[in-house]
């Protein structure tokens, strides 16, 4: 699988969200920080499993990785996570939640191999 599908799983697995505004953006404080996420395929030929490393600041989720790649995702006061990421013609989109220290998800996304689509666990850090 091409590393921009891959980094769009651990986005996803990590947060991808739609935060409603300042309200909600306080609220969403609670899931703040750096957060551990495994993303596993489980349809497509893309790689087995990928860990990655997101932080979540005011409700936004940011990937701390390669910058050439395109992120962008959300947490709510809920802790709904809503994230889409793209690299040239490949890339991902996920959707799941956050809980106080743990979160899961779905992800489904298009790279070289195809497409592909898992789950994504994530951990606060």
């Amino acid at each position: 699988m091409l590393r921009s599908v891959k980094m769009t799983a651990a986005a996803v697995l990590s947060l991808g969200f739609a935060v409603a505004g300042p309200a909600a953006r306080a609220s969403a404080a609670s899931h703040d920080g750096n957060w551990s996420v495994l993303i596993v395929t489980e349809k497509g030929t893309c790689d087995k499993a990928y860990r990655y490393s997101v932080a979540v600041a005011n409700g936004q989720v940011r990937y701390q990785g390669d910058t050439a790649v395109n992120f962008n995702g959300t947490v709510d006061q809920r802790g709904a996570v809503t994230v889409n990421i793209r690299l040239g013609e490949q890339g991902a989109s996920g959707t799941g939640r956050l809980a106080k220290d743990s979160g899961t998800g779905t992800w489904r996304g298009v790279g070289g191999a195809g497409q592909c689509a898992g789950r994504w666990e994530a951990e606060r850090r």
